[in-house]
């Protein structure tokens, strides 16, 4: 069973918990993420879950306090540089982001330049800690995913000829492609010619989704977001065809696109660290936690990995010594010194044991879920 680093809290913790201390007394996190755009499902899951855990370290009344910042980009690098300026100005020390990948590049940027901690959730690409080494991912790196993804379809036989499907103008879908592309070459798997589309072509991707129906494919391979993910499983279910689709961590999300018939990601298969369906104590605590907070939405996993993102720092500054009076340089030092150290390591939501190297990667296990009956269900 899992153990998270936070204490079951009972009856609704009071929102005046994440600004309780002083601004003398608590370490300032900043946050930044789409939370309203096409991709706003993912910074406001985060920015929900790491509410949440800041909520559940101060009520621990301990000496770490936190006080959470958070800026939305629209999944747009120069909106995300000036949020991060803005939580500079704020008297931010440690970064909890950012949430997606193109906008953390830009902003990983200014951060290796300040030498402020990064630590984002969901940023993936292995570009994002190439940066620097105050750059850290609670998210698997897309290779990790890349090679996974492959060998599950592999190991569990789930297609004799694969499609691919991806945005070329990505690097979070090239990164994962690349990797899946020489994993599916060592495991022997028959891969049909990858359909490419930009985001400028994202809204009808019919031509792909033939091509991969002409050429037999009898499983097609999304490593892409869940908004264009939607207009495949429609563009196929409009030509009768029928496939399996198995995803990446991007597509966790699909079954709240608006406008989009939920029926059609029946049977979707993608790789995720987290499944809010799962029975262990930890899990059931925080989905009800974030139901509470959200109105009855179910977390994601981007929810999961941002709760995930505010607990290791949590660990890490206790472990290292923080304090609130600290510049944001040396608290990055004293936190990359802890979090690169071997013997840290971290029981979350979206992993158990979760440990860091020296490159800013995260070691942990993923695992299979599939679509059913409308709900996230674990394979394994």
């Amino acid at each position: 069973m899992k153990k998270v680093l936070s204490i079951v809290l009972t009856g609704a913790l009071a929102a005046s918990f994440v600004m309780s201390a002083s601004a003398a007394e608590v370490i300032k996190i900043g946050g930044i993420g789409p939370t309203t755009g096409p991709a706003g499902i993912y910074g406001s899951s985060v920015q929900n879950a790491m509410e949440i855990a800041v909520e559940e370290v101060n009520a621990l009344d301990g000496d770490i306090q936190f006080e959470l910042m958070f800026e939305d980009d629209t999944h747009d690098a120069e909106t995300s540089v000036n949020a991060y300026n803005t939580l500079k100005d704020k008297g931010m020390q440690i970064l909890g982001g950012t949430v997606t990948t193109v906008p953390c590049l830009a902003v990983g940027a200014e951060a290796v330049a300040d030498n402020m901690l990064c630590l984002t959730p969901s940023a993936s690409s292995q570009d994002v800690i190439d940066l620097g080494d105050n750059m850290f991912q609670v998210c698997f790196t897309d290779p990790n995913q890349g090679l996974a993804s492959a060998d599950y379809i592999s190991q569990q036989g789930l297609g004799t000829k694969i499609g691919v499907i991806y945005n070329s103008a990505d690097p979070y879908s090239t990164g994962i492609l690349n990797t899946f592309l020489a994993e599916a070459e060592v495991v022997g798997l028959e891969v049909l010619e990858p359909q490419a589309f930009t985001d400028d072509n994202s809204t009808d991707l019919t031509t792909q989704v033939q091509a991969c129906k002409d050429a037999g494919a009898d499983l097609i391979f999304l490593p892409i977001y869940y908004t264009p993910a939607s207009q495949i499983l429609k563009a196929a279910d409009d030509m009768d065809y029928d496939v399996k689709f198995f995803g990446v961590d991007g597509m966790d999300g699909i079954l709240s696109v608006e406008g989009f018939d939920t029926s059609l990601a029946e049977g979707v298969m993608l790789l995720t660290p987290f499944v809010a369906t799962s029975t262990d104590e930890a899990t059931v605590a925080f989905v009800e936690k974030y139901k509470e907070k959200t109105g009855g939405q179910i977390p994601n996993q981007f929810a999961a990995d941002g709760y995930d993102v505010v607990m290791t720092l949590y660990k890490a500054c206790t472990e290292a010594g923080v304090t609130a009076d600290m510049a944001p340089s040396d608290v990055c030092e004293a936190l990359k010194a802890v979090l690169t150290s071997g013997d840290f390591s971290v029981d979350g939501l979206t992993g158990e044991g979760m440990t860091w190297d020296a490159s800013g990667a995260v070691s942990k296990a993923p695992r299979g879920m599939v679509i059913e009956n409308g709900e996230y269900q674990p394979m394994d």
